[in-house]
This record gives C-alpha cells, structure tokens and sequence, in this order.
C-alpha cells in the first residue's frame, strides 16, 4: 500500500449512523468539501488504511458516510475517534480568489513597503471572516493577527510563497 505524501487531516468519526454501517464525521471546515467529494478516505485507525467510500452526504452539520467493509452499527461505532484524512490532490477545485487554508500555511507576509513580516502559522474562523496568524521566524516582533478580508489582503502569491498584506509591522 502506497501513503500519498499529501495526506491532510479532515475530520474524525464520532459515532454511528442508524443500523446499517453509516457513520457520522465531524468535519473540521464548514464547507466539508473534500469529505464529500473524494472517493478515497484515510483512516487512522488501527492503523493508517484506505477506505473506499459508498456513499457520503451531508447531515445536520456533520457529514455521514457508508464505506466499504463496514457493515453494521457494530463495526460503525468501533470507528468512534479515528481520524479521516484525504489527499490534497483529491480536494476540489477553487475558484481563483479562492483558498484552501493549509494552502496558506507557510506562506510569507509582506507588506506592500516589502517589509517581511513573517509566515502564516495558523488560519483562524472568528464568525464574519477567518484571521491569519502570523509569526516572525526570527522573533523580532511578536505575533501578528491579520484579518483575511480584501481591504487587507492585496494578493495571494502561491507560486511565489506569498502573501501581500495593507498591514503595517508595528500594527
């Protein structure tokens, strides 16, 4: 068995769903996109395997699943806590403003005076818009919270490893 390299944390099981095998997933995005689109799950438990998916959909907020090999609410609910990764190259496509978080981890901040102000360490939701949190590599300056709205955020450089802010280093 081949472990795709890209590998990215999704959710985890947290119970069965109904009699017949299905089990519900608490996803760690709203949008629970890769859950619902990719044929191939990842399961942490016993180990790290792949599970083909049967059926997946949405569910008041969680998404709940049939796989292949589990079938009944027993073998579902022995599922309980396991991890479920996708690979990155099985996410689906964006538009072009749009941004998968882990793609933003890593990434250097610039401001638009060229002044580095360190690296995407973390993509937090707080309600009306996700917030970046910045760190300084060389610890020169103390973490910086960036809002991830467009009257901050002049461009998003993938190729270029960068992230052009209108955010001041002493904000």
């Amino acid at each position: 068995m081949v472990i795709p390299g890209d590998l990215i944390l999704v959710g985890h099981i947290v119970g069965a769903y109904g009699v017949h095998g299905w089990i519900r997933i608490q996803p760690y995005s709203a949008h629970a996109g890769a859950l619902l689109q990719a044929k191939t799950w990842w399961l942490g438990k016993p180990e790290l395997h792949d599970v083909d998916v049967r059926s997946v959909k949405l569910h008041s907020g969680d998404v709940v699943a049939q796989l292949m090999g589990v079938a009944d609410r027993d073998a579902a609910e022995k599922l309980k806590g396991t991890t479920v990764q996708v690979a990155r190259s099985r996410f689906p496509t964006l538009e072009a403003d749009e941004f998968y978080w882990i793609d933003l981890m890593g990434l250097s901040v610039e401001n638009q005076q060229g002044v580095n102000l360190g690296q995407v360490v973390k993509v937090m939701e707080y309600g009306a818009h996700p917030i970046l949190q910045v760190a300084d590599s060389e610890q020169k300056r103390q973490e910086i919270l960036i809002p991830f709205v467009a009257q901050f955020i002049q461009a998003v450089d993938q190729t270029a490893q960068k992230i052009i802010v209108d955010w001041e280093a002493d904000y």
